[in-house]
């Protein structure tokens, strides 16, 4: 599956595909972010947004017969006509995704498309939908069939479900079943995150203040308007951001299978941060650092790399789910290297438990220790000496061929077909190779300048004398 963009921010003409670990690093604007919230933007439109064609008569048969079957073939064979008519939608709302003017994304188009081996239907669903206290239908694959079956689990004179809901939600187990495996549930961490922990409570007193002044308007004020306002401004990650760091004590309710199943990789991010986050009976958010366990620090009291890695922690304890993307943008801010370092293999360890991981990064350290985790993975004596004697773990390891890096650069390219080539910016595979590791040719013209100037500063008077 490639996701091919145009015209989209400084990106003229790019195209990039998942893999378990996918990088996008370059110079500063030059079109990183623009692909990640696209993509997070089109993750997001297709689950939330994104209603399947489900024919009347699928409905009408249920509510009379209180069973119906749907073949699920039809839309197999119709995959590309369906996602082509997803892209164009999502296509055309690009500016209220990114909050922007739409005449930046006049000439923007955004596809994807698949291979012959992309579609892996489910082998088996089955999902009831209802109330807490009363299920109503029920939807069901079973395995090595091409129908779903949808059956009534209550009284046909009880149902009160419009229609339309009901289609909605046969469409959505459809696009679960044919889809789910190649468009994950994501979450993304923006750049914009460390501000949104500082100033969560901020936010909430914003947002009740509007919903006071509501309930004081006009009749003809339309509230919804209004509640919008608050964040219109803001792109879709980071409105996510927001909502996400609003919501932080009802969130921490619930456990994530990382921390009921793998302890161990939350104890690692919490040696990256320092400490834990603690989130009191009167719903107050601390840190406590490991040096002094009866200090209880505020976000804006801790350090900016406890703020800025605030929601990856909640995520990782709270809300993961196998089969996640876990997108994070500029996983490096506010990071010691040493940190950036371990960051880069927890991500590894992750892929590991079952969670796709894409970053944009402009740190050289990230990316050469996902290059090392790439080439220590191999089974030679003076390798797992290397491992011993530096710490590293057997379930930190890369293979190459779970990994894809881009460099977002000028490069001349093919538009449109044309002949001629013309120099614009775009995405660039990086060579990846299982002995080497990375080529990060992104950071290494500024390296080696630098350790060139260094050597000049240090020996060039001796040259010259």
């Amino acid at each position: 599956m490639k996701i091919k963009v145009k015209n989209l921010g400084a990106l003229k003409q790019a195209e990039f595909e998942l893999g378990k670990i996918t990088i996008i690093c370059g110079e500063n604007n030059t079109g990183k972010t623009y692909a990640t919230y696209a993509l997070f933007g089109f993750l997001s439109f297709w689950r939330e947004a994104f209603a399947m064609v489900i024919p009347d008569q699928v409905v009408t048969s249920l509510l009379t017969e209180g069973t119906t079957h749907l073949d699920i073939h039809q839309y197999i064979q119709k995959a590309d006509q369906i996602l082509d008519e997803g892209c164009i939608v999502y296509t055309k709302q690009l500016p209220s995704y990114f909050a922007s003017s739409e005449k930046n994304f006049e000439t923007s188009e955004f596809h994807i498309k698949l291979d012959s081996h992309d579609i892996q239907p489910l082998d088996t669903f089955s999902r009831n939908i209802g109330s807490a206290k009363t299920q109503i239908f029920s939807i069901m694959k079973q395995s090595n069939e091409s129908t779903i079956s949808i059956t009534l689990l209550t009284e046909k004179e009880t149902v009160k479900i419009p229609k339309q809901i009901i289609k909605r939600a046969i469409g959505d187990a459809v696009k679960e079943i044919i889809f789910g495996h190649l468009f994950p549930r994501a979450f993304i961490a923006s750049a914009e995150r460390t501000g949104a922990a500082i100033f969560r409570k901020e936010l909430n007193f914003a947002r009740n203040r509007l919903l006071e002044q509501i309930s004081n308007a006009e009749n003809d004020v339309n509230p919804f308007d209004l509640v919008n306002r608050i964040y219109s401004d803001y792109a879709l990650p980071v409105k996510r951001n927001v909502d996400f760091a609003r919501q932080l004590e009802d969130i921490a309710k619930r456990d994530s299978f990382i921390t009921k199943e793998y302890q161990n990789v939350l104890d690692d991010f919490s040696s990256i941060i320092g400490g834990a986050y603690n989130v009191t009976k009167n719903n107050e958010l601390y840190f406590i650092p490991h040096t002094n366990k009866r200090l209880k620090l505020t976000m804006d009291a801790s350090s900016s790399a406890v703020r800025s890695l605030l929601d990856v922690g909640f995520y990782l304890r709270h809300e993961a789910q196998k089969g996640d993307l876990l997108m994070v943008d500029e996983p490096e801010l506010n990071l010691h290297p040493e940190n950036q370092r371990r960051v880069a293999r927890l991500f590894s360890r992750l892929i590991r438990l079952g969670i796709k991981v894409f970053i944009t990064t402009n740190s050289d350290y990230i990316i050469k220790e996902l290059s090392t985790l790439i080439m220590l993975n191999h089974d030679r004596p003076h390798l797992k000496a290397i491992m011993r004697k530096e710490g590293y773990k057997t379930e930190e390891l890369l293979s190459a061929n779970d990994v894809r890096v881009y460099i977002a650069e000028e490069k001349p390219i093919l538009l449109n077909g044309n002949q001629r080539r013309t120099t614009c910016h775009t995405l660039v595979p990086a060579e990846i190779d299982a002995e080497l590791g990375i080529e990060a040719r992104s950071f290494d013209a500024t390296i080696e300048q630098m350790n060139s100037i260094h050597e000049y500063i240090l020996f060039g008077g001796n040259n010259n004398g």
